[in-house]
């Protein structure tokens, strides 16, 4: 038997350091040729690290939240065979008990139970509850079901990896009848459990690029009301001609190409400003980011040259990159180079937001939910369909009057949305 070492690849734009983010596999387990391993960060991706080997994991080179020099041991795997090292010098093990304390992974759909776990188990093993202070492994998904159903986890076997809980854990001990020693309190209960969660991965790029935008941007914000009427008409309309052969149009296809229409006449907000090297550079291409929400956090996939699709075209690569971006599947590329934001909570927009400029950008467009309200036009009223835009601009950057007449096009050609087409 040999000892085959992966070291933490060079993924390459110059990155000399990456964050490693969960392991899918831990000390033990006899893993398969390309079984992915482990997951780690870039400052712009999560990307996939897969084994070249078969064997069982003798150790793992770090901890879910460090941050790892490229070429430095990741994993140590028996093999058959010679392997490719031959020295053996002891690598940092993590004990599977320590990683399902320090771990709060997100959920992932491709990722497989270990052999020696196999996904059955959870309905045939006892429920023994872990120690008080024993962190279950979960997904923030997982957890938030198990709290709506009123279920303390630390009675849930766990069949993932490491011990981590899944949805069909909870299935399985929600099927049965629990004893009252592995039900939660009731709702008018004394409560003194805590959880501490590990600011790691995706949650702690969010919160450092957060902390940057309000730190470095000088942010004001614009909201106005507009009458999306006609437009929600003609979005019914082409849906219910179209939709079955084309595909069904949300807003967002709309927006984008009010956005590509105003931006003509205002290209100082698709802009980008290297504050460092004091240079703003004006784009021709409208690359638009399209916040979006998953289980693990949020995340910008970028809408490529939005000037020059269609709607249907346009419409359909908004769903593959959401789609792309929620099942974590999103490339760097995907994830970058986007000159302009748009984000939307759909029926959760509320009235206003104040949404945070996604630097190097200058300006960014918050959709906010559409209702019904009753308005008076020519001095009659009438039931109208209202919906609110809250944007929020860089002023180092981009001035109030051109910020409020950037809106006031955009307002223009949706509230007529025949002039989204009129060239």
């Amino acid at each position: 038997m040999g000892t085959h070492v992966i070291k933490m690849p060079d993924i390459g734009e110059g990155i000399a350091q990456v964050e490693l983010v969960e392991w899918f596999v831990k000390v033990g387990d006899v893993i398969a040729e390309d079984q992915v391993v482990a997951d780690v960060m870039t400052d712009k991706a999560t990307v996939e690290i897969p084994s070249p080997v078969s064997g069982k994991v003798l150790a793992l080179g770090g901890q879910p939240g460090e941050v790892m020099a490229v070429g430095s041991e990741l994993i140590r795997i028996e093999v058959e065979g010679s392997g490719n090292h031959v020295d053996v010098p002891q690598a940092k093990p993590v004990e599977p008990q320590a990683a399902a304390v320090v771990a709060q992974p997100a959920p992932r759909v491709e990722a497989q139970p270990a052999a020696s776990q196999p996904a059955a188990a959870c309905s045939a093993a006892p429920i023994v509850p872990r120690q008080a202070n024993e962190k279950p492994l979960a997904s923030p998904a997982v957890r938030k079901r198990a709290l709506d159903a009123g279920i303390e986890l630390r009675y849930v076997h766990g069949s993932g990896p490491a011990g981590r809980i899944q949805h069909e854990d909870l299935d399985a001990f929600m099927s049965k009848p629990q004893s009252t020693a592995g039900q939660a309190p009731g709702g008018y209960a004394k409560r003194t459990d805590s959880e501490q969660v590990p600011v790691i991965g995706l949650r702690r790029k969010i919160a450092q690029r957060m902390q940057d935008a309000k730190r470095r941007v000088a942010h004001f914000s614009y909201v106005e009301e507009i009458d999306v009427t006609a437009l929600e008409a003609l979005r019914q309309q082409l849906n219910s001609k179209h939709g079955d052969n084309r595909g069904k149009l949300t807003l967002l296809p709309f927006l984008v190409r009010a956005l590509v229409v105003a931006l003509r006449d205002f290209p100082q907000i698709n802009a980008t400003y290297d504050d460092e090297a004091q240079v703003i550079t004006r784009h021709g291409a409208v690359h638009v980011g399209i916040a979006t929400q998953g289980d693990n956090g949020l995340m910008v996939p970028v809408l490529r040259h939005a000037e020059a699709g269609s709607l249907w075209g346009n419409a359909s690569e908004i769903s593959r990159l959401a789609t792309a971006a929620r099942n974590n599947k999103a490339s760097r590329e995907e994830l970058s180079g986007s000159t302009i934001t748009l984000t939307s909570l759909g029926a959760l927009g509320g009235i206003v937001s104040t949404p945070v400029v996604n630097t190097p950008e200058v300006a960014i467009v918050g959709v906010n939910r559409m209702v019904e309200r009753p308005m008076v036009i020519d001095g009659q009223i009438v039931i109208r369909k209202m919906m609110n835009l809250s944007s929020s601009f860089d002023h180092r950057v981009v001035d109030g009057m051109d910020a409020a007449l950037f809106i006031q096009a955009v307002r223009g050609l949706l509230e007529q949305p025949a002039c989204l087409f009129v060239e």
